[in-house]
């Protein structure tokens, strides 16, 4: 009986034994894949500079008043397209409108009273010529007549004071441009300095970027740059225009302005985005680069598909650092002078049999 049993056993193992490697059989039976290789240059270099920075309008405003009272009629809304002098905001003037009156009736009667001392200064003006009127009379009559003059002169200059008042009370657009913000509604109270509406000029950029302290050196005015969108994927051109001496108010941080040139590409202000500054070549620094587009990704993970010497495809995770446009920076993973796979004509996984060419 035991005998059986044990015949039956080893039947049994041989034959799952037979079928495990009938299962294998295929797989190392692959035909290599044909697949293109680059060697990572140990003279790799970086040739740019890189900093992040905002895309904002190159004429906008954020507009405010010096005046509190109650917000009584807005009538644009966020992506109209307004005019110079157009009406935005409008505040509560009663008290301006009583203060205007005043004004005018001030004038009105300081207008009379020069008047009527303009038309005394001529006449004793002819008078005295003729001998006919004394100096004390003259100099009198001309003395009323310059306080009437500074009196007129007052009233006007209260006026346009009141006149300015209305400025703050009416908000006018300062320019041709788009709204693009609007922080109160009918009824709200406005209060001096609070943001009431925000407008920008279309269609003109530029770029607002952070340089650290141990690059701005080599950042110089005039200097053509590349721009890389990253949220719409696109690389734009633009120019050095400024470049700040100062980091006292900004962090450390110095501020250097790039004026975009006129593009296609759908840039909005506020967008992210990485500028390229180009340095000379005795500022260059070593490094490893790859090309974007031969990484492998699997949720957090970034690898590459290296050549091992048997000739098979070997998957190496690295770790990443800036983005240079088409390349990254590989910090660590990849040493010089490794050959690493950039294509192959089937797909690829770890251990895959290939057979290598030189990329063209």
């Amino acid at each position: 009986m035991k005998t059986k049993h044990t015949i039956a056993f080893l039947a049994f193992t041989f034959l799952a034994v037979s079928c495990g490697s009938e299962e294998k059989k295929p797989i190392a039976g692959n035909p290599p894949i044909p697949v293109k290789v680059s060697t990572i240059n140990e003279n790799s270099n970086r040739p740019f500079l890189t900093a992040s920075g905002t895309i904002q309008a190159v004429k906008s405003a954020n507009l405010s008043t010096r005046m509190m009272g109650f917000i009584t009629n807005t009538p644009v809304n966020v992506g109209d397209y307004v005019k110079t002098g157009q009406l935005l905001v409008a505040i509560n003037n009663s008290d301006l409108q009583a203060k205007l009156s005043q004004v005018n009736a001030g004038i009105s009667e300081a207008t009379a009273a020069f008047t009527n001392a303009e038309k005394d200064y001529n006449r004793f003006k002819n008078l005295f010529a003729e001998n006919s009127a004394s100096q004390k009379e003259f100099d009198d009559i001309t003395a009323h007549y310059n306080m009437a003059k500074a009196r007129l002169e007052g009233a006007k200059q209260m006026k346009n004071e009141v006149d300015a008042q209305f400025a703050y009370a009416n908000i006018r657009a300062p320019f041709d441009g788009v709204v693009t913000g609007k922080f109160i509604k009918n009824g709200d109270m406005a209060n001096p300095g609070m943001p009431l509406i925000a407008i920008e000029t279309p269609g003109k950029f530029e770029v607002v970027a952070s340089v650290p302290e141990s690059d701005i050196s080599k950042i110089n005015s005039g200097t053509p740059v590349n721009i890389l969108v990253k949220s719409i994927g696109k690389a734009v051109e633009g120019k050095v225009t400024e470049v700040s001496s100062s980091a006292k108010n900004t962090g450390g941080q110095y501020m250097v302005k790039v004026a975009l040139d006129k593009t296609d590409a759908s840039i909005l202000s506020g967008m992210f985005v990485t500028v390229q500054f180009p340095i000379k070549a005795q500022e260059k620094s070593e490094m490893v680069l790859i090309p974007n587009e031969v990484l492998v990704t699997k949720g957090q993970l970034s690898g590459i598909y290296t050549l091992s010497e048997s000739h098979t495809a070997l998957l190496r995770w690295l770790r990443l650092g800036r983005t240079f446009g088409d390349q990254v920076e590989v910090l660590s993973g990849l040493s010089s002078n490794e050959r690493y796979i950039i294509s192959a004509d089937g797909k690829l996984f770890n251990g895959a049999k290939v057979i290598p060419s030189p990329a063209p």
